[in-house]
């Protein structure tokens, strides 16, 4: 029993070494490729930054416009999957009868499970399909690409809803009861407010996935050199397209080295959203554990 004991031991320390040292060597190798092109250069090319800013001059040797339309995308993403995903968990969790919410499961556990690249052919074959009946709209744009992409990040959001809400304990629920809260309200004042953490860390998901997928948007509105995002219905800019074209028509050594800057910058903006959802979450313990204690 403890030889068996240590082994596992030994088999979990292992796997996490396994992990780190994977982690560690492809941070130092992105660190050491990238670093070097790290600057302003990067982000506005020849374009003063200021006038880039401010957009009184277009970039088209920098990553900025790709940067924001990357935060347009995850801004439009975000808008259109938060409601309908955390009200699918809730109803899930509190609402559903059983015979709804195994069938409810089940289309959940099928959508998680397609592959982006189809969520991306879905896309292309949606805009065909417009381009039929409502030609101003039957184009690759921002609003396509966020709409495919928020289908695709759903089952993230809902799933951890409906975790973080049947993860709480029973006394929370005889609590709201013996205050003589209906549903509703304590799910508003009490059940809510204590599963936000775990909701947060679904959005966190989802926001990194959103991030980072590149088969959803090079097929339904990301394209190069389309400038700054002007509107919904606009072509725009993405770093993890810029990265994936970049590394595939590369025409020197030096555009390669602005893909691996590119690629820190990405990480490094997907570590800002993570941090700037942490600090949110830990708020709400702070303040749901206050609340609790008084």
């Amino acid at each position: 029993m403890r030889v068996r004991e240590a082994g596992l031991r030994a088999l979990s320390w292992g796997s996490a070494i396994a992990v780190c040292a994977a982690l560690g060597g492809l941070l130092s190798f992105l660190l050491a490729r990238g670093v070097p092109t790290l600057g302003p250069a990067l982000l506005f090319g020849s374009t003063p930054p200021m006038e880039a800013i401010l957009a009184l001059k277009p970039v088209w040797d920098g990553i900025w416009p790709a940067m924001l339309g990357t935060l347009s995308l995850l801004a439009v993403t975000m808008a259109l999957a938060l409601v309908p995903g955390i009200g699918c968990g809730i109803y899930l969790a509190c609402y559903a009868p059983p015979r709804k919410k195994q069938a409810l499961e089940t289309a959940v556990d099928v959508l998680a499970g397609i592959p982006s690249i189809v969520m991306g052919l879905f896309g292309f074959v949606l805009i065909l399909s417009l381009r039929r009946t409502l030609l101003p709209l039957g184009t690759t744009c921002l609003l396509l690409a966020s709409v495919c992409l928020a289908i695709l990040v759903l089952p993230t959001l809902v799933t951890a809803t409906q975790s973080a809400l049947e993860a709480l304990p029973e006394r929370l629920y005889i609590d709201a009861a013996a205050l003589g809260l209906s549903r509703d309200q304590a799910l508003r004042h009490l059940l809510v407010p204590a599963a936000s953490p775990g909701i947060l860390g679904g959005v966190i998901l989802a926001m990194g996935r959103t991030v980072e997928d590149t088969a959803v948007i090079m097929l339904t509105g990301a394209v190069a050199n389309a400038g700054l995002p002007s509107g919904l219905t606009a072509k725009f800019e993405a770093l993890s397209f810029r990265i994936y074209y970049t590394a595939a028509q590369y025409a020197d050594q030096d555009e390669l080295a602005r893909a691996f800057g590119t690629a820190l910058v990405l990480l490094a903006l997907s570590a800002l959203l993570s941090l700037a959802a942490y600090c949110l979450q830990r708020r709400l313990e702070r303040r749901w554990r206050r609340g609790g204690a008084s």
